[in-house]
């Protein structure tokens, strides 16, 4: 059977939120004969002008015959009309799933779409998502959701990871694994998974926190309690705070963990030793800490991480 996915674009659309999880579904049909038929959709037929300049030949909007639609985020306010026309849109068609990719998640909540769902966007747009759709239940730190046949990603790349869900939900995970190497992507990365490890990894917007960022690295195994965070900052913990949610959008309790999680994934990875040895060298004191953490976190125990690495070796 061939899986028809529809991409709807708008004047401004950011381009790899299209061609990232465009090239997901068409390496799955090699897999998967005839798996996927790809279509572009828009309010206007023609070539459409994305925010970097490109552009992408689309057809008018019709649901008519998709299995799934996937809206793309980008500079909305490029074409108010175009906004206005997908919300429209969206509030009549029933496709069997509907998904978006970084802030293509508010035209799904401007329909109405996602009203009592879980959904997630760019974290930098987070603060405005839910000041403006509080129906919605915002995961602001999350890959991607999924809330029955409602399914939302977070910034830019995050489309490949929710293309590569997508699939495994049609095909099983074989089928996404062989997708995921072929995209040259490490693994899949769990919908828990933080958005925020590479702003982390950054040390925030500005960089401001690079240099408390490698010290906590180093330190994974202390306390790191915020008292002791920002005493290295050189600032008081209630200032620090603020500053550090500010830059960060994360509390530091929750970058800390990212940064254990983060580093205890790297060595299960690399199976650099036992889940106890793991877990006290990174700061989680034993191996039942740090599955919990994977669980709520990452959405899977180490143990099968490491399984399913070996699975693909």
């Amino acid at each position: 059977m061939t899986r028809r996915i529809g991409f709807v674009i708008h004047p401004g659309f950011q381009f790899l939120d299209v061609v990232g999880p465009t090239a997901a579904f068409e390496i799955a049909s090699r897999y998967v004969p005839d798996g996927y038929a790809l279509e572009i959709l828009a309010p206007t037929a023609g070539m459409i002008a994305s925010s970097s300049g490109l552009e992408l030949a689309a057809t008018t909007l019709d649901a008519d015959g998709l299995d799934t639609i996937v809206v793309s985020g980008g500079q909305l306010v490029w074409d108010m009309a175009a906004f206005h026309t997908i919300v429209a849109w969206l509030k009549c068609v029933r496709p069997r799933r509907l998904a978006s990719v970084c802030s293509g998640a508010f035209l799904l909540a401007e329909a109405g779409r996602l009203d009592g769902r879980s959904a997630t966007t760019h974290w930098e747009s987070t603060e405005r998502f839910r000041r403006s759709y509080p129906r919605v239940r915002l995961e602001p730190d999350r890959i991607f959701t999924r809330d029955g046949d409602m399914w939302t990603s977070a910034g830019i790349s995050a489309g490949i990871d929710l293309s590569l869900a997508l699939i495994e939900d049609d095909h099983g995970p074989a089928i996404a694994r062989l997708v995921a190497q072929q995209l040259v992507v490490h693994s899949r990365r769990p919908g828990g998974q933080s958005q925020f490890s590479g702003l982390l990894e950054l040390g925030g917007q500005s960089g401001r926190f690079e240099a408390l960022v490698a010290w906590v690295k180093a330190s994974l195994a202390e306390p790191l309690t915020i008292e002791q965070l920002a005493e290295q900052a050189a600032m008081s913990p209630r200032n620090f705070a603020r500053a550090f949610l500010r830059e960060m959008g994360t509390t530091p309790a929750k970058a800390v963990e990212q940064l254990r999680l983060i580093a205890a994934r790297d060595a299960v990875e690399a199976g650099l030793g036992s889940f106890d040895e793991i877990a006290r060298r990174v700061g989680f004191k034993d191996a039942g800490r740090m599955r919990r953490a994977f669980l709520r976190v990452l959405g899977q125990p180490p143990q099968l991480l490491r399984r399913s690495l070996r699975a693909t070796q």
